[in-house]
């Protein structure tokens, strides 16, 4: 099985793995995939073998994920004249087992790669392409007994992420100066500056330590230039052109702001839109794009009506998230509300 002539289904099921979707919830292929054995050696070679990939997910997701596939392709062939799962998938959940997998609930606490596929809405693939995708380290449990939330990518910056993956979303974005606050893991900035043709992109966030695992994952994905990106720490509320901020937006005018999963806090609503007040007033044509999960809808209507005390515009942004078995990549659960709002200054 080459590249280009995989079923999307198993394509499929390799993107929500590589994302460290739950198991539970990972859209397996039919039974005519699974029995196949060829199906199974490309399974091998594309979700566990190491010498094919270099940024697996952790070895205990791995275990629950490969101990679901052979018992189902165990199922499959229990009726079928094919007596065996192929030898590369028994040998390697046997060396998992003798090796001895860490316990879920320590693995938790690790640095785990996650790769996000980012098709475009109109996606064609291409033979001698592969799909456009960004990894990142995350620290996904870190926010346990935490106030830090910064250390992985959230369901407002994967849903603000298919937004700009299409044709009206990309044209907000392409050639554009871009800030972004409470940039996190650093997933839209990357996006922005690797696959949507940003002008210069900068992330930004109010914790240190963020920042610094944030420029790492700009540097995995091959940005480390200046020119194109910069991260820094930036504290709302006080007077950003009294920070770094002044030299980088001197040198880049900022066209858009966009912020994610930013809002859940009602405490740093003030804050955050003081800021957002400084930005525009120097910038008058600004725009900024605010995604989130509504999960507190008093928090966040909070934020609509700070907006609009500045005097701002709000205007929501029609983008509903697919139901989740109907996503092909970014995939998040839509259980609860998520809203795109545009904000523009008065007049």
């Amino acid at each position: 099985m080459s590249g280009y002539d995989v079923d999307p289904q198993i394509l499929l099921l390799r993107r929500q793995y590589m994302q460290l979707f739950e198991p539970e919830f990972l859209a397996w292929p039919p039974a005519k995939f699974l029995k196949n054995e060829d199906v199974q050696k490309w399974l091998y070679k594309h979700l566990f073998e190491d010498s094919s990939n270099s940024r697996l997910p952790p070895e205990s997701y791995q275990v629950r994920v490969l101990k679901q596939l052979v018992t189902k392709v165990e199922n499959v062939i229990a009726s079928s004249e094919q007596d065996e799962v192929s030898k590369e998938l028994t040998t390697c959940l046997e060396s998992f087992v003798a090796r001895g997998i860490p316990l879920e609930s320590q693995a938790a606490q690790e640095e785990a790669y996650v790769t996000f596929t980012c098709l475009p809405e109109k996606y064609n693939p291409d033979d001698n392409q592969s799909e456009p995708a960004i990894t990142l380290l995350e620290r996904r449990h870190l926010v346990l007994g935490s106030k830090i939330t910064g250390f992985r990518t959230w369901e407002g910056s994967l849903h603000l992420g298919s937004y700009f993956l299409t044709d009206p979303g990309s044209l907000i974005v392409r050639g554009k100066n871009i800030l972004e606050l409470g940039a996190g893991a650093g997933f839209l900035s990357i996006l922005l500056a690797k696959h949507l043709h940003a002008n210069h992109v900068t992330a930004t966030d109010g914790d240190e330590g963020v920042v610094e695992a944030m420029k790492e994952n700009f540097a995995l994905n091959g940005l480390d230039d200046q020119e194109k990106v910069r991260t820094g720490t930036l504290t709302w509320g006080r007077n950003p052109w009294e920070t770094w901020i002044k030299t980088d937006c001197d040198a880049n005018p900022y066209d858009i702001v966009i912020g994610a999963d930013i809002t859940y806090d009602k405490i740093a609503i003030p804050a955050l839109v003081s800021t957002l007040h400084q930005l525009i007033d120097r910038s008058p044509k600004l725009i900024v794009v605010i995604a989130g999960v509504v999960r507190n809808a008093e928090t966040f209507q909070r934020f609509s009506d700070e907006c609009v005390q500045h005097h701002f515009a709000v205007e929501e942004i029609k983008f509903e998230p697919k139901p989740m078995r109907q996503q092909k990549s970014l995939f998040y659960a839509a259980a609860m509300p998520i809203k795109i709002l545009s904000i523009t200054g008065p007049g």
